[in-house]
């Protein structure tokens, strides 16, 4: 086999095993507008879809749901082991997940994502929205809570 010829095949293969994110060939023009906006706001996301970016640092998804995308999971539609932050009370509209626990998870801030509601998908632990060192809320292991005031980062603690 010519060095071409394998060099061919291993493209191949791993195209074929590596996991699905956004194409090179994914337009701005075809992103939700708030996904194309946290993308250039939080350094080091991929647009997995139009309605879907992910950050591989902070394995954080954001998702943008229209109502007949929830579903009934872990608490609300915050999957089960992930931290969720909603940009509406009472666990709605567009969300922001992190599997990652970390003191100090980044939170987009801009006039279209502001948190407003908090949810801890894991079996222990707390996850508290903060700004600065000041506690704006905390949601217990299993548990929601809504938020006031501005956070600019969540703390997650085991």
């Amino acid at each position: 086999m010519t060095g071409l010829a394998a060099m061919t095949i291993a493209v191949l293969l791993a195209a074929m095993v590596a996991p699905p994110m956004a194409s090179a060939s994914t337009d701005v023009a075809d992103l939700h507008p708030d996904i194309a906006q946290a993308l250039e706001e939080i350094p080091g996301g991929v647009a997995v879809d139009a309605t879907h970016a992910y950050w591989a640092e902070w394995d954080m998804d954001l998702r943008v749901l229209g109502s007949a995308g929830l579903a009934a999971r872990s608490v609300g539609s915050c999957a089960t082991g992930k931290i969720c932050a909603y940009t509406s009370a009472s666990l709605v509209n567009m969300y922001v997940s992190w599997g990652a626990c970390s003191t100090s998870l980044p939170v987009p801030n801009s006039s279209q994502y502001a948190m407003r509601s908090l949810a801890n998908a894991r079996s222990t632990g707390y996850a508290q929205a903060r700004n600065g060192t000041t506690v704006l809320a905390t949601a217990n292991a299993g548990g929601w809570t809504n938020v006031a005031g501005t956070p600019n980062s969540i703390r997650c603690v085991l």
